[in-house]
């Protein structure tokens, strides 16, 4: 694994064809440029192994998830927000080959030369175009032939092919006011209209549900739905209060993601493994992989862990104090003091930084995408600190060929 750079002379209309014509609409933070001017290459074995990997990570999860449904007092420590939880005994007409399901598990490479998983990325994981088109337009800048990519969303379109009638109505559910939001949902959408779907683009108040099944009620739009593409997370839907927001639950209209993501989303699910083994679960590859997670109180006066909010997302609120800014680090200790069951407490591991051509170190997140238990292929993010947040950098991820004659 290695970082390749972009050509200088090439970076600018590298990073103007990002924008355009990739759906990166949102190419800073703050001061910071989110479109790495590198390339982040694996080898082949890498690839291979993390590909296991990943399937074998799918499959513990979606396993562990049909057994919660049906035991759903073992969720008690999740720390699922009371109106979520109290819908979840809807989802017992959940059948995992009626719906959609896409996880991103996030791998980091360690100076041990091994692998550690951060979390899984279960809800609604993003980075569709950063996955897809970024990698196809970064190799058109080397030899040819030399590197090749896995497109994302190709496999993506595939999956909800297969499970959405032909020419049927989806509606891809996001918050319609944010432009980072609607660059993913702009992207897919143009994808499946390719396909000859019919796409909506609509917030999770222009569904309501009848006998189970959605229906759009924007205006113009009006009608049965034959497929729901949801982006906005699962925990918000209490905050945004759509009328009948309940019905997500219980829906037999086809959907990506199905509540039931809600589980493995939030980051105190390696707290109940123990109970779901019991019960016939294996976790084997993520006890590997995954850094020792435990209750906040555990780790008392114990040296080399860090704290993470349940349901945070893109790097919030996690106590890595090189990380953070200001007094951010004083406020998030404040707050696990006061809210310890919203947090859990992990062991630490040891970020392997990325050496780049002029001796900068960045840190690699190496999203691995599953779809309906396959991988799907990558979303890198490069960041000058150990957490990757919002001020790190999209980086496509590109294979080294190993025989020019194979792919």
């Amino acid at each position: 694994m290695k970082l390749v750079s972009i050509p200088k002379e090439k970076y600018e209309d590298y990073r103007l064809d990002v924008i355009f014509n990739c759906y990166k609409w949102d190419p800073q933070f703050l001061d910071n440029n989110t479109i790495a001017k590198y390339v982040v290459v694996i080898t082949e074995d890498e690839n291979k192994e993390l590909k296991e990997y990943t399937e074998k990570l799918d499959e513990e999860t979606r396993n562990a998830e049909k057994i919660i449904n049906q035991n759903l007092n073992l969720a008690k420590p999740l720390a699922i927000p009371r109106k979520v939880f109290k819908e979840l005994e809807r989802m017992k007409n959940y059948y995992e080959d009626k719906h959609i399901r896409l996880m991103r598990y996030d791998f980091h490479p360690t100076v041990e030369g091994n692998w550690a998983v951060s979390e899984v990325n279960s809800d609604v994981p993003g980075g569709f175009a950063e996955a897809s088109l970024m990698p196809e337009t970064a190799n058109s800048l080397f030899e040819k032939d030399k590197y090749w990519s896995i497109n994302f969303s190709d496999i993506l379109v595939n999956a909800i092919s297969k499970k959405v009638i032909n020419n049927g109505t989806i509606m891809l559910v996001h918050c319609t006011s944010y432009s980072d939001d609607r660059q993913v949902m702009q992207f897919l959408g143009d994808k499946l209209k390719e396909r000859g779907f019919n796409i909506i683009y609509g917030a999770a108040d222009h569904l309501r549900f009848k006998e189970n099944k959605a229906i759009s009620i924007l205006d113009g739009n009006e009608g049965n739905i034959d497929a729901i593409f949801r982006f906005t997370p699962l925990e918000w839907l209490k905050d945004i209060k759509p009328k009948r927001w309940e019905g997500y639950f219980d829906t037999i209209t086809p959907s990506c993601n199905h509540p039931i993501a809600i589980f493995a989303q939030t980051k105190r699910f390696p707290l109940i493994w123990d109970s779901l083994e019991k019960l016939g679960a294996n976790f084997s590859t993520w006890r590997k992989l995954l850094p020792q997670t435990l209750e906040v109180k555990s780790v008392k006066d114990k040296e080399g862990f860090i704290f993470k909010p349940a349901c945070g997302r893109v790097g919030e609120k996690i106590s890595i104090k090189e990380a953070c800014i200001d007094d951010e680090y004083k406020k998030i200790i404040d707050d696990v003091k006061k809210h310890s069951k919203q947090y859990i407490a992990q062991k630490r591991f040891n970020s392997k930084p990325l050496i780049g051509e002029n001796g900068e170190a960045f840190h690699l997140c190496l999203g691995s995408y599953s779809v309906d238990g396959k991988h799907a292929g990558y979303y890198g993010r490069i960041s000058k600190t150990p957490r990757i947040d919002s001020n790190s950098a999209d980086i496509p991820v590109l294979i080294e060929r190993s025989n020019k004659n194979d792919k």
